[in-house]
């Protein structure tokens, strides 16, 4: 049986706004748009798009040291991160969640990186979205804004 792929939508939507790249969860104002007609494939190519990089931008600031005890966190402050994410994908959820409570990241099996060491859990969190948004608008402008482009042209 084929599990369903969750919408990544967080709530946050600026694709009304003319975004060609939600800020919030990252996907294509397109496939916002046509979710809930894309076949099991479709969904599964966009999930997987953003699962790695997301976990690209994730791994350059924090460490996931103890699996276990991220997801025992993520389970007891019944935090929203489906089950088939990586744990840098969770770890993310974690921290768009709840990093202005989180004093201390080891305490959720994460560590930052030496040359983030100084940020809070909120700066890592702000910083880690703005490096996928970037990431994200790139692959767009790469592989849908040269079609965009040639369309003008005709």
């Amino acid at each position: 049986m084929i599990k369903s792929i969750p919408t990544p939508c967080i709530g946050v939507c600026s694709t009304v706004m003319g975004d060609r790249v939600c800020r919030g969860c990252k996907r294509f104002a397109h496939e916002v748009i046509d979710w809930n007609r894309y076949t099991h494939a479709q969904k599964s190519a966009v999930d997987s798009r953003l699962q790695q990089l997301l976990t690209q931008v994730v791994q350059s600031y924090v460490a996931v040291v103890d699996g276990e005890l991220l997801q025992r966190q993520i389970a007891r402050h019944k935090i929203a991160s489906a089950a088939h994410r990586n744990l840098h994908c969770r770890a993310y959820d974690l921290l768009r969640a709840g990093a202005s409570q989180m004093l201390r990241l080891q305490d959720f099996g994460l560590q930052a990186r030496y040359d983030v060491n100084k940020r809070s859990a909120t700066q890592l969190k702000e910083a880690i979205d703005a490096d996928f948004r970037v990431l994200s608008e790139a692959y767009y402008q790469r592989y849908f804004g040269v079609a965009e482009r040639v369309a003008e042209r005709v």
